[in-house]
Order: structure tokens, then C-alpha cells, then sequence
């Protein structure tokens, strides 16, 4: 039987061994989700409140904002 795993399955591996020897066990993420680009302000910030409203299910209001 052949096994399909995600393509970036050994992405998250390699991040998350990273982590942990950089950082610790404490610091490696349960999750990680991996994106093409973060929302940005056209001056290069990363609209931080956009992503805690996607990840909670929210409105993500007034993204007029956002970077082309």
C-alpha cells in the first residue's frame, strides 16, 4: 500500500526539529500552517490582526489596506 503525505509534510518536520534544537522542546509548534504569502500593509507590516481573525473564524474587517 502506498503512503500520500502532504508536500510539505517534511517542510514542517525539518522546521519543527529545527526549533527544537535551537530553541527547545517547550518552543516547537503543535501546528504549523504553511502559507504563499503573509497579509501585509503597503508599507510592509504584517497585518497581525488578520491573521488572529482568520485563525479564530472572525471578520477580518478593512483589509483595504493590504499590499497588491
Amino acid at each position: 500500500m502506498m503512503c500520500i503525505t502532504h508536500p510539505f509534510e517534511n517542510l514542517r518536520q525539518d522546521i519543527k526539529l529545527h526549533v527544537g534544537r535551537e530553541l527547545g522542546t517547550l518552543a516547537v509548534p503543535d501546528e504549523l500552517e504553511i502559507v504563499d504569502s503573509l497579509p501585509k500593509t503597503r508599507s510592509g507590516k504584517i497585518m497581525r490582526r488578520v491573521l488572529k481573525a482568520q485563525e479564530l473564524g472572525m471578520d477580518i474587517g478593512d483589509i483595504s489596506m493590504l499590499e497588491d
